[in-house]
């Protein structure tokens, strides 16, 4: 067994199940969010430049998923895959303080900023036009953190209901999960990555034993829940909306890098790297950009193939607004305490009463 090996059996640290945490949650606010995030221990206390930084690799491997299944008796995977759609805790600490070891995209960057919607368009809720909240999001990668290896770009965020920072009002933020093709799509830069809450799903493409890896994540979320492969956007749609008004979600969303961004060089570069970089200058901590997304959505598309090779067509979208973060941090925190919920699978995404998954339990 190589040290990488050793390492990804032993640190999945932390436990994965359901638990106290996730029961006595009552919401956050921003900023205890924001803090626990840019708190120590982080890689480094400046980033010292593209290439330059000492940063932390956890590895996954099939072996390991494999393992975990034939020698226990409560798979750790399956766990967390039920937490993540059960549990809306934002901070998970565990007993030692130390947080859970992610089985999923473990490396990671956060990122906080702000969602605007500058465009009128026809749903409810923080995708109305003139909405604005603060944002917390972790960009990270399915596969290899390079550029150059096979892999695929993620974003998760929380929304909040408000514009000030310093907000003392505990509240429950909305979610959103966005990825490029499970896959991989060969995109060099981040300029490039379409992230869709309904990606496409080429598994062949990193090569046998991720398609395995993709294989039993596939198995797994679809016991967990269903439709694994898409996030629903209801939380957003509900989120400060009158519980008199009726919901009205749009069936898709994605995220594109504003044209105006830097193009970050660098031959085999570590996303988190080229992340930094559109925000800071080497050795200064002080932000010195914005980086910035456009938001866009749509209602019409489809989705055609089986489970591995999953294509969507989806068109008409339409620009609405924009996501801008403007600082960023790599940090233990960042990948082993706070935690993005997944919104539950719901029959019709506008009401409630149709989720598959009710106190913790499948429904349906």
């Amino acid at each position: 067994m190589s040290a990488a090996e050793d390492d990804s059996l032993t640190a999945f640290q932390g436990d994965q199940a359901f638990g106290s945490e996730d029961r006595a949650y009552e919401g956050s606010t921003f900023r205890e969010v924001r803090d626990a995030v840019f708190a120590e221990p982080r890689y480094f206390e400046v980033w010292p430049g593209p290439g330059k930084a000492l940063l932390p690799n956890y590895p996954l491997t099939l072996g390991t998923l494999i393992r975990r299944f034939l020698n226990s008796k409560k798979y750790p995977f399956f766990q967390a895959a039920q937490r993540t759609v059960d549990s809306k805790a934002d901070l998970r600490w565990g007993p030692d303080r130390k947080g859970v070891r992610r089985i999923l995209h473990p490396n990671g960057v956060c990122l906080t900023g702000t969602w605007e919607i500058t465009e009128p368009n026809d749903h409810t809720g923080y995708f109305r036009q003139g909405s604005k909240g603060l944002v917390i999001a972790r960009y990270s990668v399915g596969g290899g953190i390079r550029r150059g290896e096979p892999r695929s770009l993620a974003m998760v965020g929380k929304l909040y209901p408000t514009a000030d920072p310093n907000s003392p009002d505990r509240v429950r933020p909305a979610a959103f999960i966005t990825q490029e093709d499970f896959g991989g799509t060969g995109v060099s830069h981040i300029n490039d990555a379409e992230l869709r809450n309904a990606p496409d799903t080429h598994a062949w493409r990193r090569g046998i034993v991720v398609l395995a890896m993709l294989s039993v994540t596939g198995l797994v979320f679809s016991r967990a829940d269903t439709h694994p492969t898409f996030r629903q956007l209801y939380e957003i749609a509900e989120l400060g909306k009158p519980p008199s008004e009726p919901t009205r979600a749009p069936e898709f969303l994605r995220f594109l890098v504003h044209e105006d961004q830097p193009r970050i060089p660098g031959d085999g570069l570590d996303f988190r790297d080229e992340i930094l970089a559109q925000i800071y200058d080497g050795g200064d901590p002080v932000p010195k950009r914005q980086l910035v997304f456009h938001i866009e959505v749509s209602d019409t598309g489809y989705t055609r193939g089986p489970a591995f090779y999953q294509r969507r067509t989806i068109s008409n979208w339409k620009r609405i607004g924009r996501l801008v973060f403007t600082e960023a941090v790599t940090s233990y925190n960042g990948d082993f305490v706070v935690h993005f919920h997944h919104p539950g699978w719901r029959t019709d995404r506008n009401d409630p009463a149709t989720a598959l998954r009710q106190g913790g339990r499948r429904v349906r």
